[in-house]
């Protein structure tokens, strides 16, 4: 299971059918413009089990991020099974934080 890293190729471990749930519905609940980073222990082959940890950015304002992060954890949950799946979502009017900057440094863009 392969995906582009912005600075390269990285493996991950998610099928295609899964990236493509999880780009479908980032589309359908930010909107085209969003782009989405898979990151943590997803992006590392050696290790087991694991979460899905997304980093969501959008270069716009979101009106109503909790609500549509709520939503977007919904979907992807309901298309892929009950499995854990943490959201950052980073837009125009927030700070960058640690989390940010790591996911960007280590993700792999979907």
């Amino acid at each position: 299971m392969l995906g582009d890293h912005e600075s390269g190729s990285a493996t991950m471990r998610l099928a295609a059918q899964e990236i493509e749930i999880i780009n479908t519905s980032v589309a359908k609940v930010f909107g085209a413009a969003a782009r989405v980073y898979l990151f943590g222990s997803r992006v590392d082959d050696q290790a087991r089990g694991g979460d899905i940890d997304l980093l969501v950015e959008f270069p716009g304002i979101i009106d109503d991020k909790l609500r549509k992060t709520l939503a977007l954890s919904a979907d992807v949950r309901e298309s892929l099974g009950e499995q854990r799946i943490d959201i950052v979502v980073r837009d125009a009017a927030s700070r960058v934080l640690p989390i940010h900057a790591e996911a960007r440094r280590a993700g792999v863009a979907l």
